[in-house]
């Protein structure tokens, strides 16, 4: 059983930051990919950022060179630092984590329970 906890998230006027983190608890053996998602109302959820247990990263254009994924394996966290924001960036954002929580064990996902990024002036 695994739990995904976000914080981080709020109101920020355009040109801010936030930093949103996502920390798993439960039986964990070994966190593969970790992810940042958003979801705007009327819009499909889409990924926002992603990074691999060797620390390589992805961004979505829109993001990229303003938000930067980070992970911190001995707290078991993901994090987003959101840089110049911009009210198209307004969203509930979502992390999601692919680990394993037994050795030789199938692979699992999971779900944060989102957090809400508003960027309004």
């Amino acid at each position: 059983q695994v739990q995904l906890v976000e914080s981080g998230g709020g109101l920020v006027q355009p040109g801010g930051s936030l930093r949103l983190s996502c920390a798993a608890s439960g039986t964990i053996f070994s966190i593969n990919a970790m992810r940042w998602y958003r979801q705007a109302p009327g819009n499909e959820r889409e990924l926002v950022a992603a990074i691999t247990s060797g620390r390589n990263t992805n961004y979505a254009d829109s993001v990229k060179g303003r938000f930067t994924i980070s992970r911190d394996n001995a707290k078991k966290t993901v994090y987003l630092q959101m840089n110049n924001l911009k009210p198209e960036d307004t969203a509930i954002y979502y992390c999601n984590v692919n680990l394993w929580e037994r050795f030789g064990a199938s692979v699992q996902n999971y779900w944060g329970q989102g957090t809400q990024v508003t960027v309004s002036s």
